[in-house]
């Protein structure tokens, strides 16, 4: 299921909506560190963010400036402040939507429902692989992230799309390279390593980080 992190300030309405959100089978997690909101949001990965505009140490719209120079993670704020142009900021800094205080958690509820289906649509074309924040098109062999297209050489677009295909299990260096010698490229040990490196650069240019994860010795797994 998905999981949801929550920058709240208040800790009554933090601890609501985080009971509430997962009576509806969502993960969560409240902020703990106001000062060091991004480490959070690294380590929690999130696939959605409910974000306060009021504070401590840095405003939500500092954040949210912050968290699209390097994610694309739909983001809802939360403000006691309901006027027109904290919305309008909030949009134009990359919010995906604005909902005011005091809230309905039955609306905020749906509000979250239509943007996780905008934003994950599993029911995508079959050339589509879902990939964390971004999609591998199978058919021009890039990385899309939203309207944006990221090239990939073909031993990076082949080695992604096994670990994908390999979903939750791990697949040895060994395996991966047999896969690319029956192409037309010489693949050695440290040829494989530079293209994962080099491919784990490419997702996290798309917002996707973390999702080739390093079994020593073994292989590498997509979780």
């Amino acid at each position: 299921m998905y999981r949801i992190f929550i920058v709240e300030d208040d800790e009554v309405i933090a601890r609501v909506l985080g009971e509430h959100l997962r009576q509806w089978g969502y993960t969560t997690q409240c902020v703990q560190d106001f000062e060091h909101v991004l480490a959070e949001v690294d380590t929690f990965a999130p696939q959605l963010i409910l974000l306060d505009i009021s504070l401590p140490f840095f405003n939500g719209f500092h954040w949210c400036a912050e968290l699209r120079r390097r994610s694309c993670v739909p983001i809802i704020f939360l403000s006691s402040v309901s006027d027109q142009m904290n919305a309008v900021m909030a949009m134009q800094l990359g919010g995906d939507d604005f909902i005011a205080k005091p809230f309905d958690l039955t609306v905020l509820t749906a509000k979250i429902q239509a943007l996780l289906r905008r934003s994950y649509d599993f029911s995508a074309p079959a050339n589509l692989l879902p990939c964390g924040q971004a999609f591998l098109n199978t058919d021009e062999e890039t990385l899309l992230q939203g309207d944006v297209k990221i090239p990939l050489s073909r031993n990076e677009y082949r080695i992604l799309r096994l670990l994908l295909e390999q979903h939750g299990h791990i697949v040895s260096r060994d395996a991966i390279m047999t896969a690319l010698w029956e192409s037309d490229s010489f693949v050695d040990e440290n040829t494989l390593s530079v293209n994962v490196n080099r491919l784990r650069r490419k997702l996290e240019s798309a917002g996707v980080r973390d999702l080739i994860q390093t079994r020593k010795g073994v292989g590498y797994l997509v979780e």
